[in-house]
């Protein structure tokens, strides 16, 4: 079947339906340039465009950056884009490989890697795009190397499920070292006994190495806050919590956590009709104010739409301003992160918040509206 007349006929399809895209995405990043310099360069661009394609701030810049690089710094890059040769991930790794370079540099790099890139895979085009980078600036490759060996560090990712990622952002030798050790020590555990995947043995020997613990599978100590409904957490079903800082896990997971004895958590009394939260019990030592808090916790993450800022790291703002009249209560506090809550105040920003549904409108300079509603912390019964 794969070299009949209609599997050609449906591969010519693809390919022409992928042209298509890239041409499309070319024409999008065009576009986008377009509406940066309209508005005037600003940081308020990425945030317009977040609620314009219906995406995250972050990726939204990524988007906006590409797009000004593509036409101002690779602009043969772009064309490739155009005639149907290049996506928009591969004209990223171009991009990113000649970030470090000045403008002529990179039109230089732009010129020498344009034709090499039709057919080649995002990997294939990041090599022949670095390689002719370190050939246009030597020197400034090995400073670069020589910073990015300093920035090492760690991070930990969020993830679904229960589970996160934690990320080493090494020198490739001490990585592949490491990497190395670990295979070699779990490779020693596997045996006729051993029900783990080998996978399975380099997590838990990971672990077992940072933790200093013979028991990677157990359950780890834990400072969280727990927003857990009180029926799961006294056992009586098994309805999906929030962790702070990370979001939804199973409700079993949460009562794990809430009942680890050296565990510091916090819980959050809800509605059991609505699922909005109407107390804040504590078993912390040194609880904060009792508005700020609630406000926090019946908010979770800031109310700019699409930005998921946890609330515990952004400020509870006034909506109607204090020296405005506006209270300091429940009803008048929106919690959000600070970046957006300096929007806020930009020329052509403005935010409503409706007290009765707590729905806040954002209102953008192209005259843009975009709302956000307070989620339940729970589902509501049926």
């Amino acid at each position: 079947m794969g070299n009949s007349l209609l599997g050609q006929q449906i591969r010519d399809q693809i390919l022409a339906l992928n042209q298509v895209k890239m041409r499309a995405d070319a024409l999008l990043h065009r576009a986008v340039s377009l509406l940066d310099e309209d508005l005037g360069h600003t940081p308020d661009a990425a945030a317009e465009l977040a609620l314009l394609l219906s995406v995250s701030e972050q990726h939204a810049r990524r988007v906006l950056d590409l797009s000004t690089v593509l036409v101002h710094r690779l602009p043969q890059t772009l064309t490739a884009m155009e005639s149907g040769v290049l996506d928009s991930y591969r004209a990223y790794k171009v991009a990113s490989a000649t970030a470090w370079l000045d403008d002529e540099q990179a039109r230089e790099v732009d010129s020498a890697v344009a034709p090499k890139l039709e057919g080649k895979n995002p990997h294939q085009v990041r090599r022949v795009a670095t390689y002719w980078a370190m050939k246009a600036d030597p020197e400034g490759a090995a400073r670069r190397a020589a910073v990015r060996r300093s920035e090492r560090s760690v991070q930990l990712l969020p993830d679904e499920d229960g589970m996160s990622t934690l990320l080493a952002d090494l020198p490739a030798e001490v990585a592949s070292s490491a990497y190395a050790r670990i295979d070699r020590m779990a490779r020693t555990l596997r045996g006729t006994n051993e029900s783990r995947t080998l996978d399975q043995l380099r997590a838990d020997v990971f672990a077992e190495l940072l933790l200093g613990s013979h028991t990677a599978g157990s359950g780890a100590k834990a400072d969280v806050h727990v927003y857990v409904d009180l029926t799961t957490l006294a056992g009586l079903n098994d309805n999906p919590a929030q962790l702070a800082g990370y979001g939804p896990i199973p409700g079993s997971v949460a009562w794990e956590i809430a009942h680890q004895p050296s565990s510091t958590w916090q819980r959050i009394v809800t509605d059991p009709l609505t699922g909005a939260p109407v107390d804040v019990g504590r078993q912390r030592y040194r609880p904060p104010a009792v508005t700020d808090e609630f406000v926090r916790v019946r908010d979770r993450e800031c109310r700019f739409p699409s930005c998921h800022r946890p609330a515990h790291f952004g400020d509870n703002d006034h909506h109607t301003p204090w020296n405005r009249e506006g209270t300091t209560n429940k009803a008048n506090l929106v919690n959000l992160c600070r970046r957006h809550h300096r929007l806020k105040d930009r020329p052509g920003w403005t935010y409503h918040l409706k007290r009765e549904t707590g729905a806040v409108t954002v209102t953008t300079p192209t005259g843009g509206t975009y709302t956000s509603h307070p989620e339940p912390l729970h589902d509501p019964p049926w």
